[in-house]
């Protein structure tokens, strides 16, 4: 039986993954974070003897060191925000614990890629961007390039709109910090567009959402995709717009207030586009992503068009991770990886279907 540590297991993704580990797995889950009255709050909540509660600051390696011993997987649900990661990784390091992460940071990938060579040599799986985006683009294309003999162009978009009632998270305050570095380059024609390069299209999500405009955005599972597949062309992300005045105006104003005030704007230019997307946006509340791919199947030119979707943003983050979990080891491979590289797609989708994602190929 494996054993999994959650940094943020109380919080509002962790809640998520333990709630779906336990329901979808045999794994013993240590729900830990500062907090421990949250953390027994949470545990007693759910009521099953495979879930325990311990109070670990991942700032403090005598607290972190102690809560790695004998567990084979730290999940850091946390956001980077809340942490210091590089004090995670290092100990996940020196406790030999394989370690999986949610969250999206380019000064996180720079860390776990410094280390990437030591992580092999000690025979460990480190796996990071995994969730929705990142963590599914490139499992969808690897899902339409399996059904091809050569794939030729495949892109994907998505389509966030969650309006309502969702709470506002630390894990917005990550997104904000995603904005500050932001990076929209896609694979065109053969070659990669400049980082800071604008790439619009439309995208027709189904009768439910209908055409969509959608602006191109990065993310480093993409960069090795032209190699992985030699005859790809074509590859990117394009996310659309949620409401017209959170695009046209609250968007611009975020974007150049973190340029301002890169640290103490965080908060209340995330609270301001969170208020803008849950007041402005209007039904179907729903995230959606989906890959358009071309290429050849026995000298034919064929098309293969795939999307995913859930009610809950928060949802389609924990899914994904857990529908992984479910196939690690039997995929578990020393070294650093993207989750969206790692996975088995086809298996990944069956067991995401089976937790409620909707899962439709065109």
């Amino acid at each position: 039986m494996k054993k999994i540590l959650i940094l943020g297991g109380y919080g509002y993704t962790g809640k998520l993954l333990a709630k779906h580990l336990l329901a979808q797995t045999d794994f013993e889950i240590i729900i830990s974070g500062r907090n421990l009255e949250k953390a027994q709050a949470f545990a007693a909540k759910m009521d099953d003897p495979r879930l325990k509660a311990l109070r670990v600051d991942a700032a403090d390696p005598n607290s972190l060191r102690p809560a790695l011993q004998n567990v084979n997987l730290c999940l850091v649900a946390a956001p980077v925000t809340s942490l210091d990661p590089e004090r995670v990784v290092r100990a996940c390091l020196e406790a030999k614990v394989d370690y999986l992460d949610v969250q999206y940071s380019t000064a996180k990938i720079a860390l776990l890629n410094s280390l990437a060579v030591e992580i092999k040599k000690r025979n460990l799986c480190f796996v990071t961007e995994a969730g929705y985006h990142p963590g599914l683009p490139s499992a969808l294309i690897r899902y339409a390039a399996s059904k091809m003999d050569s794939v030729e162009s495949a892109v994907t978009a998505g389509y966030l709109n969650m309006g309502g009632n969702l709470p506002y998270t630390e894990a917005v305050d990550e997104l904000m910090e995603g904005f500050k570095d932001y990076q929209a380059q896609v694979f065109k024609n053969g070659a990669w567009t400049k980082p800071k390069s604008w790439d619009m299209r439309k995208f027709d999500f189904g009768p439910e959402l209908g055409k969509r405009t959608c602006y191109s955005m990065f993310f480093e599972e993409l960069r090795d995709l032209p190699e992985m597949y030699p005859s790809l062309k074509n590859t990117g992300f394009y996310i659309s717009g949620s409401n017209f005045i959170t695009d046209a105006l609250i968007t611009p104003i975020v974007m150049i207030g973190l340029k301002l005030a890169p640290k103490r704007g965080i908060r209340p230019l995330g609270k301001l586009m969170w208020w803008g997307m849950m007041n402005l946006s209007k039904p179907p509340y729903l995230v959606a992503l989906k890959v358009e791919a071309k290429g050849k199947l026995n000298g034919e030119q064929v098309q293969v068009n795939a999307r995913c979707g859930h009610e809950d943003g928060y949802e389609l983050t924990a899914i994904p991770v857990v529908a992984f979990l479910i196939q690690y080891e039997k995929i578990r491979c020393p070294g650093l990886h993207l989750m969206g590289h790692l996975a088995e797609p086809h298996q990944l989708f069956k067991d995401m279907q089976s937790m409620g994602v909707k899962f439709i190929e065109e």
